[in-house]
């Protein structure tokens, strides 16, 4: 089976995008780019005329833009089990946005001060995330916020 998304996405003053993630049990993408932008969009699966086997059509029902980071925002990733979305930017500022009511919200801010957040990825039952930063530093912490472990990696 294959899929075709084509959705044109209005992002405002023509800024870059640096990153893109989908959470693909529930719908949302997020996107983000320069100064700061950081856009969540919901994709709703509707079916076509045509019944069982038919091909389903996907319709935009929210598309918010998310405001807390100044810098190029360059690292997405999700926590479906949990609901979360963390972001970071291009300063090392780490969001954790929750969703409530519908919207999404600041739920959780860290930023080391020191390095630029390389990549991140939650443990596939959300419970844990691992942040790796550009300095080598290697931290571990919990969903609910707790640094469970942390270590520099740096190799001289």
């Amino acid at each position: 089976m294959f899929v075709y998304l084509s959705k044109k996405i209005a992002i405002p003053n023509e800024k870059q995008l640096k990153a893109l993630s989908w959470n693909h049990d529930q719908g949302w993408i997020a996107c983000g780019g320069e100064d700061g932008l950081l856009k969540v969009l919901k994709l709703e699966q509707v079916p076509a005329n045509g019944g069982k086997g038919a091909p389903t059509q996907s319709n935009l029902s929210m598309n918010q833009t998310l405001e807390g980071h100044n810098g190029s925002c360059n690292v997405i990733t999700w926590n479906e089990n949990y609901r979360k979305l963390t972001t970071s930017d291009e300063g090392g500022l780490i969001i954790v946005w929750m969703l409530h009511k519908n919207m999404w919200f600041e739920e959780m801010i860290n930023n080391r001060n020191k390095s630029v957040v390389r990549d991140m990825k939650w443990t596939a039952d959300g419970q844990k995330i691992c942040i790796a930063y550009e300095d080598g530093a290697v931290i571990v912490g919990s969903v609910e916020g707790n640094r469970l472990w942390g270590q520099d990696l740096t190799h001289e």
